[in-house]
């Protein structure tokens, strides 16, 4: 499912026109993805929780060459899924 077909879902289930279904998602996607680069956890009751996780810098191979690269540390999104979401999908 993408977003226009979210869009589209979200607009049937709550009897509302797709423009507002639209701003509604994108409010949300927007208000997530600022809590979470904030450093913030987003964590929604029955549904799941998303957390910023650390990677820490390593080093790797390069496939081709065989050769050392350095690989920096970085920042990831970690999502567990709540028991509600995982009942639904079992």
């Amino acid at each position: 499912m993408n977003k226009l077909q979210l869009t589209e879902a979200v607009a049937a289930k709550a009897g509302i026109s797709k423009k507002a279904a639209a701003e509604a998602v994108s409010a949300v996607l927007d208000v997530i993805a600022d809590a979470l680069a904030a450093g913030d956890d987003i964590k929604i009751t029955g549904f799941g929780s998303f957390e910023v996780k650390a990677r820490e810098a390593r080093v790797g191979r390069n496939p081709k060459t065989g050769e050392p690269v350095q690989i920096p540390a970085s920042k990831y999104v970690s999502f567990s899924a709540g028991s509600v979401l995982k009942d639904k999908v079992n």
